[in-house]
């Protein structure tokens, strides 16, 4: 189908897409990659009079570090996550995991922003945003603001940001040494979002687990962390025992829609599958 009229806006500086979505309210969408917004848009399912179209904001583009933290513009699209050295170094997890994010052609265009402010729960940057303990900072007419990606999601397609506030940019700390890392996901086929995702990244200190973070992509109406899950780790020596505690309590929190990808009872085996996955995954690269 083809979109309903609009007109478009194409801001330089971030000042001038807030003055748009200030004066525009409501009647404006802001367009990123244009991976999701695009095919609601020719599906109807939205219907904005405006578009801004954020992509010549220079400023909301690139990787750099800010003392101990890693800083992710929001326009910064997959492609660049995955070949950023700075990534790979400091927080290896987000230069490998959009690799599993659709194909080539939409990595080149998708933004890591784009992915995250869109509220999708069968995004992949949401729960991966959780497990690395991401802040983003949001801009508005007021200035800015940070939150915690674990209160960011609150819904489908439903976010903490207001409508007259940008997504600017998502900071990370850098993992420690000996941290380990990975990121399940079952998907169909290339492109398709998952049917169950995990991201974890743990640590290892005298043959017991000291940190752990776990959360999980699809499996309810927003990305989730996973806390009980967590809590089987921390303190223990991996085990097999452990490690099904972990899937057992990530298990239970699920809330999966049924859809052509499977059944709930379906999809919430498959979460604990992925968990168990990732955390093995992780405990290898630990050391």
């Amino acid at each position: 189908m083809i979109p309903p009229a609009f007109d478009y806006h194409a801001p330089k500086t971030v000042g001038e897409a807030l003055a748009l979505l200030g004066s525009l309210g409501a009647d404006a969408k802001i367009l990123a990659g244009g991976h999701s917004l695009l095919p609601m848009m020719k599906l109807r399912f939205a219907n904005p009079a405006h578009l801004i179209d954020i992509n010549r904001i220079p400023e909301l583009r690139g990787i750099c570090e800010d003392g101990p933290t890693v800083v992710i513009g929001a326009m910064t699209s997959e492609n660049a996550l995955i070949d950023s050295p700075v990534l790979r170094a400091k927080v290896p997890l987000l230069a490998e995991a959009p690799k599993l994010i659709a194909d080539p052609q939409v990595r080149n265009r998708g933004t890591i922003g784009g992915d995250i402010a869109h509220g999708d729960p069968a995004n992949d940057h949401p729960a991966l945003s959780i497990a690395v303990d991401a802040v983003f900072t949001l801009q508005g007419p007021g200035g800015r603001r940070t939150v915690k990606a674990e209160d960011f999601f609150l819904g489908t397609y439903m976010t903490a940001l207001a409508e007259d506030e940008l997504l600017v940019d998502i900071r990370v700390p850098a993992f420690a040494p000996g941290t380990g890392w990975a990121y399940e996901k079952l998907k169909r086929k290339t492109g398709d979002w998952a049917t169950a995702g995990a991201a974890v990244v743990l640590r290892i200190s005298g043959g017991h687990v000291s940190h752990a973070r776990i959360a999980l992509t699809n499996v309810a109406p927003q990305a989730l962390r996973a806390q009980a899950a967590e809590q089987a780790l921390l303190g223990q020596p991996l085990s097999d025992a452990s490690i099904d505690a972990a899937a057992q309590a990530a298990m239970a929190i699920t809330d999966p829609a049924e859809d052509l990808r499977g059944d709930r009872d379906y999809k919430t085996a498959m979460a604990g599958q992925m968990v168990k996955r990732a955390i093995r995954a992780a405990a290898a690269r630990a050391h």
